[in-house]
């Protein structure tokens, strides 16, 4: 089997065992999409859910955020960790987009890398979820599990991941794909415990199932 028949396999096999593939964050509007996702490097998106209400009660819209002081922000969003350089993001952010895009969250790859603050996999986060465009957000689970998977042969840096991807997953696929990476890896496929492989959907076709590295 190839590795693109592989992942035509993983791709059909993880729809049918999670039919809703969907971002854990909150959000209603785009530019929320972009605060969330930064808060959410090294925290949990259970937690910024919970946080963002409070910012986003005292800070409504993009306008309200660019104007407020970095220690505002600071205070409301520290329970996510590295509260600074978070809160420093996302009012240069907030700011880029009211003077340059109308407060409107651009529909460009490139210029949301442009953006402070965000990097390849909050700029395909928001081209998948909010435009409806192609993409791979390459977190931890997927890094993890592609490798597991035998999709990607002992890549770790997540932007090589992603190009060797983009050769083998479909791009309509691409983003829902990502999404129920998440969902496996956070009940089947765990990063801290032995993975729970005896009830595993991919069982038959993972090459790591049944091998004693399987933990890894």
């Amino acid at each position: 089997m190839t590795k693109k028949e592989l992942a035509l396999e993983i791709i059909e096999r993880l729809k049918k065992e999670y039919p809703m593939a969907e971002c854990t964050l909150d959000y209603d509007q785009a530019w929320k999409l972009l605060v969330s996702v930064r808060l959410a490097a090294q925290c949990t998106d259970a937690r910024v859910n919970v946080v963002v209400q409070e910012l986003y009660a005292k800070f409504p819209d993009v306008n309200a955020l660019a104007e407020a002081e970095v220690s505002e922000i600071e205070a409301i969003v520290k329970p996510c960790g590295l509260g600074h350089s978070k809160a420093r993001d996302i009012s240069a952010c907030m700011r880029t987009l009211r003077d340059r895009y109308q407060g409107k969250v651009p529909d460009d790859f490139d210029k949301l890398l442009e953006l402070p603050g965000v990097g390849r996999k909050s700029a395909n986060l928001i081209m998948g979820d909010v435009f409806g465009k192609p993409a791979i957000v390459t977190d931890t689970h997927c890094i993890r599990l592609t490798n597991r998977m035998g999709l990607v042969d002992g890549i770790r840096e997540p932007k090589k991941v992603e190009m060797a991807l983009w050769e083998i997953i479909p791009p309509e696929e691409g983003s829902d794909f990502c999404h129920r990476l998440v969902m496996h890896g956070r009940d089947v496929c765990t990063a801290r415990t032995r993975p729970y492989c005896d009830r595993c959907v991919l069982n038959g076709i993972c090459p790591k199932i049944g091998t004693p590295d399987a933990e890894s």
